[in-house]
């Protein structure tokens, strides 16, 4: 591994975007970029606040119902993406760099939606974990790496807004899934409910991905091949898996558990559990607008630090659970550090490495994230299961997320980029 300090690839990457779209260094927000960005919102909005945020959610019916345990109930979303991360995360990412985003995209919401419906019609293990696939399919093709490579492509200085603004998707979804959850297991049970769902999953954005144009030039930029090994030889992208998972880890854990540790264990009813949830995710919106405007303003390492220490400060805030003024703070913190993290990720990635191998690095890097996600919830529930108390899982969600503010710390400084080593000569 290596360091490299050089400015030529933010120059390559400057002339490659000013032949694409909507230049960066253009003022006007031409109305190809304002599609673009809806876009990228309800894709977001649906694939991952709705069809991932949301299905925590309905995780203890299944408990009742059908006796499950709580590290069983969580494992769906930790088999899955095992499964599907390794085997399919750096293929997605090298069909965006080769094909464009769009197609993948679309695919993605068909099983995303595919997988709510199965959802809610299943009562056994071995069919849960089988729509719970194709809901780890419809994360990685629909998600957020196709929609990250197309907003990269787009935009660069106003690259921090522009992912901002689509990120909100994803707090606005996740905010109103546990309402909209409410009213319709209210009306017509937890599993019309799940399948309603996927059916307002594909009507509102499939339409969208199948109308977005890529950008222009696209073609040709992805027609030039780009190196990538020498990616893998870098430090810094090291750094950049580990502190991602971490925090990705430390936040999924979270998440993925709240509802369970509310509404079992402290006792809270599902009316109160459903505002702190959506509490959380109406505070990402803040977060994701806050952190996308301080990373096109001050260097993306400090904002990526900021939010990772977010997220360590307010998890020790549950071990006071059962007071409610303790959850509306831990709401707001984790929130607004739920809202940059995973937008920070696909920021920094193209900060230091640049645009044109986004996608198969960002592929390789969500694949981890995806690992790291899928293992954190399960460990949680596993700890509570076999202790009777979520104190060991706890702690556990802490230490990753310090880990992952450590490994961001020794991230370059800002300035100073890295391009590939010379070719050797004969």
């Amino acid at each position: 591994m290596q360091w490299w300090n050089c400015s030529g690839t933010a120059q390559a990457e400057v002339h490659l975007a000013q032949t694409i779209g909507n230049a960066p260094g253009d003022a006007r927000l031409s109305w190809m970029a304002v599609q673009v960005t809806a876009t990228a919102f309800f894709v977001l909005l649906c694939i991952v606040g709705l069809a991932l945020w949301g299905l925590p959610y309905y995780y203890d019916f299944m408990v009742r119902d059908f006796g499950w345990t709580r590290a069983q109930v969580t494992s769906g979303n930790a088999y899955s993406k095992l499964l599907i991360g390794p085997l399919f995360g750096f293929i997605a990412g090298w069909m965006v760099d080769r094909f464009g985003p769009r197609r993948l995209m679309m695919a993605g919401i068909l099983m995303a939606s595919l997988a709510l419906v199965g959802l809610g019609s299943i009562s056994t293990l071995g069919w849960f974990y089988f729509f719970y696939v194709f809901n780890a399919l419809g994360y990685v093709c629909g998600g957020p790496l196709p929609n990250q490579v197309l907003l990269s492509h787009w935009f660069q200085k106003a690259r921090g807004k522009a992912m901002g603004v689509a990120y909100l998707g994803i707090g606005i979804g996740g905010a109103i899934v546990p309402l909209i959850s409410k009213a319709l297991v209210d009306r017509f049970g937890w599993h019309a409910a799940l399948q309603i769902l996927g059916l307002i999953v594909f009507a509102v954005a499939f339409p969208l991905a199948f109308l977005v144009r890529e950008p222009q030039g696209f073609q040709q930029a992805r027609a030039e091949p780009a190196p990538l090994a020498w990616a893998f030889r870098s430090l810094p992208f090291y750094l950049l898996a580990v502190g991602s998972m971490c925090s990705i880890a430390a936040v999924s854990g979270t998440q993925q558990n709240l509802k369970l540790l509310l509404t079992l264990d402290l006792g809270y009813s599902q009316g109160a559990a459903a505002q702190f949830l959506a509490l959380v995710l109406a505070s990402s919106i803040l977060g994701r607008l806050l952190m996308g405007f301080l990373a096109d303003r001050f260097p993306k390492k400090y904002v990526m630090l900021l939010i990772y220490l977010l997220v360590a400060a307010a998890i020790p805030l549950l071990f006071l659970g059962s007071t409610p003024a303790a959850m509306y703070v831990f709401a707001v913190v984790f929130g607004i550090g739920l809202g940059g993290d995973y937008m920070i990720i696909p920021l920094m990635t193209a900060e230091i490495f640049g645009v044109r191998i986004l996608g198969r690095l960002m592929g390789v890097i969500l694949t981890a994230d995806g690992v790291a996600e899928a293992l954190s919830p399960w460990l949680v529930g596993y700890l509570r299961d076999t202790s009777g108390s979520y104190t060991q899982g706890l702690l556990v969600l802490i230490g990753m997320a310090v880990l992952g503010a450590m490994a961001v710390a020794f991230l370059p400084k800002p300035g100073r980029a890295i391009e590939p080593a010379p070719a050797p000569t004969t």
